[in-house]
């Protein structure tokens, strides 16, 4: 008798050998890739004139393009479990020199973005968009108001004193996003493996969605071209 509990207890041993192995092939299967590339702008959208002052009448004013050329690349629908790993955080969008510092933000739902005014006269930050409308009204220099974004969406931002102000937060469920650099760079982090429809936005422009396989523990690339 005991020699047949032993043979039983070895069993179990190899059953549950067996069960911890493939267990973690399983969790080896799992490893997050990431995915990377570039957005090329055959175009970018110019900057809009502000009213000059008095004393810059007759002198030419530098145009900073550089916000202009960031893009955001994102998964066009979230993975398994995608929602459960959200943690908002909070942002800021400046107001300096009569413009929206930066001009394009990403974020995931729940995010607080503070508006800060770092100009030295009244600004009023708004949006009629539907899927975060909002109005801080006017408030002077060194103030500062905050907004949540609860849904996704793609929300467009200006100020009612300054007509030439504008700017983009776009807000996502999940978070599987990316920013590009002034060079049109981006890397999407600890994505599942799988495939997924990529598509890249940048200043109201969407491309295509581009299925991308995602390998296990791996980096896919994708470069896109928009306008």
């Amino acid at each position: 008798m005991r020699s047949a509990f032993v043979c039983a207890l070895l069993s179990c041993v190899a059953v549950a050998s067996i069960v911890l192995t493939n267990h973690a092939v399983e969790l080896r299967a799992a490893a997050p890739g990431a995915i990377r590339g570039r957005v090329t702008l055959r175009t970018v959208v110019p900057v809009n004139e502000r009213r000059p002052t008095v004393a810059e009448l007759g002198t030419p004013r530098e145009r900073d393009f550089s916000d202009r050329l960031r893009s955001v690349v994102y998964l066009e629908s979230a993975p398994r479990g995608a929602f459960e790993r959200i943690e908002p955080g909070r942002v800021v969008m400046d107001q300096r020199n009569e413009t929206f510092v930066p001009h394009l933000l990403a974020v995931t739902t729940g995010t607080v973005v503070d508006f800060p005014n770092g100009d030295p006269f009244y600004h009023n930050v708004f949006s009629l968009s539907k899927a975060n409308r909002f109005d801080l009204g006017r408030y002077p220099s060194g103030k500062l108001k905050s907004v949540q974004f609860t849904r996704p969406g793609i929300v467009r931002v200006f100020c009612e004193i300054h007509s030439h102000m504008n700017a983009y937060i776009l807000v996502f469920s999940h978070p599987f996003f990316a920013v590009t650099d002034d060079a049109g760079r981006f890397r999407i982090e600890n994505i599942p493996p799988g495939t997924y429809n990529v598509i890249a936005w940048n200043e109201g422009t969407a491309s295509e969605p581009k299925p991308v396989t995602v390998p296990d523990g791996a980096t896919s690339e994708a470069d896109f071209t928009l306008r």
